[in-house]
């Protein structure tokens, strides 16, 4: 006999079971954050559940699908979502799809389900989800014709959300203008929805978009006008303010605030901060804590970079101090970005040790804190470390490549800073405007000129010619390369110049010994209203140095007090000094240090021996010669007995720096030390140096064994000079280059006064122009004289 047929009961409970089960999923959505992968295997087993039992797409149980796709819009499997919506496309579920899609960055993907649905079964809530996907992916325009599409239809009402949805897409609409947010206005006053405050909270975000003085007044209106106010509220418009740099308005609105909403508190700060009233941030930032206000990471990121950024060292412990008492409870997300600042906080107050400690205990890194480590090291000057943190990096971006480039040239390692440059180019990382600005300042350091002029190539090729940074790193380059023509070209075709450009030309014509046109520079920018800096006030002055021009160096020099508020410093004392003692003016130089407004310092003290070497002021060189080794022994000694400078810096560990020329020949850079045999060609270099030799003496050339502070024959200190290391880089130059080319040489120290007179005879007797650049300044030898 057959099985007797099941109660009637038992066949409805099945989809009834069904229903439960999917409602108990949905109710579990913390799985689907947690184990999403747990979630997709019950998702998958109701799936399988409704297939078999024939109640999936069943026109008499269709929540059960709905509720199916909805459920798959919060798994990882968004695909198998959109194949249960194809078979049967409906508003409700199109509407899950739309938000889910837009959600997961896919906005096309999402509009093809609206589209999906006929329009006459389309409903309000399936238009207000595309306009809120295309206002999430800031796509103004199709937003508004979806929203005029449903103002169109003859069965359906724009609703709340719907404006509420229009006015985050208006936001971004191109050249928004206050016209426009008075039209949606009106339109949303028109339907009624303005006293919805999810709609007059829009409506404020929109109008601070426009950042003008109208547009902010009518959201401070609508501010005014609204029967109840949330955090929201409050946070849009004190953040409006701010953005417009009105921090006072800001404040104003903060001090209607009724309840403590820490978000609130948080863009007060932010908006300080970002405003550099440090110590304003700082005052609320204890109100906050008196008032007992909840703090959160936000808070502690803004006041911690703050402290950091002013220097507020000490404030910025105490925050610590105050984290480490609280110790909240943050998560790793949270805490990452406060763990972040503690790093910068750390690092620039020098106290690097303690941020690699906080760097070492941090649970979870990103980028943004093997930066800051990175940064901390470099800024530290700790090169070597900053290397080892560097090839540790689990992953880099371009920033960690710009810091350790520029890490290197102002290291003093130009040459590792072109390799690493180059290293990030063979591993195809593109290196932005900043990190060319430091390779290029690298082929400054070396006199690479033809490696710079390629570089300029890339940038032009990458389309970096409007980025200010390169820019001024090759005005830079150039003139430090010898090449102030081009400088110049650089500076005239920048599309915006600011005070560093100007800086940096003034400097490029003073160092080449254009003094008149350097100072004709620095009066133009003043008529184009940049107000100078005090660096650009020290370019001025050494510009002045090179080309003697006194009367003019104390004319600028007095003026930066009176005219632009600025106090000279002591570098600007000392090269005044310098300039007054190379004229031979150290009676003024000696009655200037009795002015200073602080007692003379190491510079001075170099500045007024050098002054005296050239005025013969004995009893005041030797004084001067006495503070210098009472602060260092670091210097030539040569106005006390020559041999006892040796004895004192051999006693005390002192090392003078080997001298060293360089020249760049065929795409290469040749070093030459003083006395130098090792290099391939010296052989051919001495030979050639012994004829030129000859010529300049017929011109009139003696050397200057005087400036040989050894205890030996003159023929053995003529050959001591003659193997200089200026001398050699420059023989080879002449021996390697085209006829016709300058010889450009660089050298770290300073040129001796013998060599000077020799290249000066040199570039006669060759009918060659020669130039040397020095520690101190360029020498542009030709026809027998030079540019200082």
């Amino acid at each position: 006999m057959p099985p007797p047929p099941p109660p009637p009961h038992a066949v409805t409970s099945l989809p009834h079971q069904c229903s439960v089960l999917l409602r108990r999923l949905a109710g579990s959505r913390s799985l689907a954050l947690s184990s999403p992968s747990s979630f997709l295997r019950a998702l998958r087993c109701l799936h399988a559940r409704l297939l078999t039992s024939a109640l999936l797409h069943a026109p008499s149980h269709p929540h059960l699908t709905l509720r199916l796709i909805h459920l798959y819009t919060l798994s990882p499997d968004l695909p198998a979502a959109a194949i249960l919506f194809r078979a049967g496309p409906c508003p409700v579920a199109a509407t899950s799809l739309v938000a889910a899609y837009a959600a997961a960055g896919r906005l096309p993907a999402a509009v093809s389900f609206f589209d999906a649905v006929p329009p006459a079964r389309r409903d309000t809530v399936l238009h207000n989800a595309v306009i809120s996907a295309y206002a999430r992916a800031s796509h103004a325009a199709p937003a508004v014709a979806v929203f005029r599409s449903l103002l169109a239809s003859s069965s359906l009402r724009p609703d709340d959300y719907s404006f509420t949805a229009l006015l985050s897409a208006a936001g971004h609409l191109h050249n928004l203008s206050v016209r426009h947010c008075a039209q949606l206005h009106c339109s949303v006053l028109k339907s009624g929805a303005g006293g919805a405050l999810s709609v007059s909270n829009a409506l404020i975000a929109l109008y601070v978009r426009c950042e003008t003085p109208e547009a902010t007044q009518d959201a401070r209106k609508v501010l005014d006008e609204m029967p109840r106010k949330d955090e929201l509220t409050w946070t849009t418009m004190v953040v409006g303010y701010v953005r417009r740099g009105d921090v006072g308005a800001a404040r104003s609105v903060f001090e209607e605030v009724d309840g403590r909403f820490d978000v609130v508190w948080n863009a007060m700060i932010s908006g300080y901060v970002h405003s550099g009233m440090v110590v304003e941030a700082f005052e609320l930032f204890r109100r906050m804590v008196l008032e007992r206000v909840p703090l959160d990471e936000f808070t502690f990121t803004s006041i911690l970079s703050a402290c950091a950024n002013a220097g507020f060292f000490a404030h910025g412990k105490s925050v610590h101090g105050h984290i480490i008492r609280l110790q909240p409870d943050f998560v790793p997300e949270a805490a990452l970005p406060v763990n972040n600042a503690l790093v910068t906080l750390y690092s620039k107050c020098g106290n690097i040790a303690v941020a690699k400690r906080i760097f070492d205990y941090m649970k979870s890194k990103d980028v943004v804190s093997w930066n800051t480590i990175l940064s901390g090291y470099v800024d530290s000057s700790c090169l070597e470390k900053a290397v080892k943190v560097f090839e540790e990096m689990p992953y880099k971006n371009e920033l960690s490549w710009m810091v350790m480039v520029s890490g290197y040239v102002h290291g003093g390692l130009a040459e590792d800073a072109l390799k690493l440059f180059n290293r990030m180019r063979a591993e195809d990382v593109k290196p932005c405007d900043y990190t060319y600005a430091g390779a290029i300042a690298a082929c400054g350091e070396l006199g690479a000129l033809k490696h710079g002029k390629q570089l300029h190539g890339h940038l032009v090729q990458l389309g970096f010619v409007g980025s200010n940074s390169a820019g001024n790193a090759l005005i830079s380059m150039y003139a430090r390369c010898g090449a102030v023509k081009e400088a110049h070209l650089v500076f005239l075709v920048m599309p915006n110049v600011d005070y560093v450009s100007w800086n940096a030309m003034i400097s490029a014509l003073g160092q080449h010994g254009h003094g008149t046109e350097a100072l004709e520079l620095f009066d133009h920018m003043v008529a184009e209203g940049i107000l100078p800096d005090r660096i650009s006030f020290l370019t001025v002055l050494t510009a002045c140095n090179h080309a003697g021009l006194v009367d003019e160096g104390f004319r600028y020099f007095k003026s930066m007090k009176r005219d632009f508020g600025i106090i000279p410093g002591e570098d600007h004392y000392a090269r005044l000094i310098d300039l007054l003692g190379r004229a031979g003016r150290i009676g003024e130089a000696r009655d200037l240090i009795k002015t200073m407004p602080f007692e003379p310092t190491l510079s001075i003290w170099e500045a007024i021996l050098s002054g005296c070497r050239t005025s013969g002021d004995m009893e005041l060189g030797a004084h001067a010669a006495d503070q210098l080794f009472k602060m260092t022994p670091q210097h030539d000694g040569r106005w006390v007995d020559a041999a006892r400078v040796r004895k004192l810096m051999r006693d005390r560990g002192v090392k003078k720096e080997p001298g060293c020329s360089w020249i760049e020949v065929g795409n290469k850079v040749h070093v030459f030390l003083v006395g130098d045999t090792k290099h391939p060609e010296a052989h051919e270099v001495y030979q050639f140096l012994e004829m030129v030799g000859a010529k300049m003496r017929k011109l009139g050339y003696v050397p200057d064994t005087k400036v040989v502070l050894h205890d030996m024959e003159p023929h053995q200190k003529e050959h001591i000079l003659f193997a200089h290391s200026e001398r050699l880089a420059v023989g080879f130059g002449l021996l390697k280059l085209p006829p016709g080319a300058t010889v450009t040489v660089l050298k770290n120290l300073k040129i001796c006064a013998d060599c000077h007179a020799a290249i000066m005879f040199m570039s006669k007797a060759v009918g060659r122009e020669i130039v040397v650049r020095d520690v101190r300044r360029f020498h542009h030898f030709k026809d027998g004289e030079c540019s200082c």
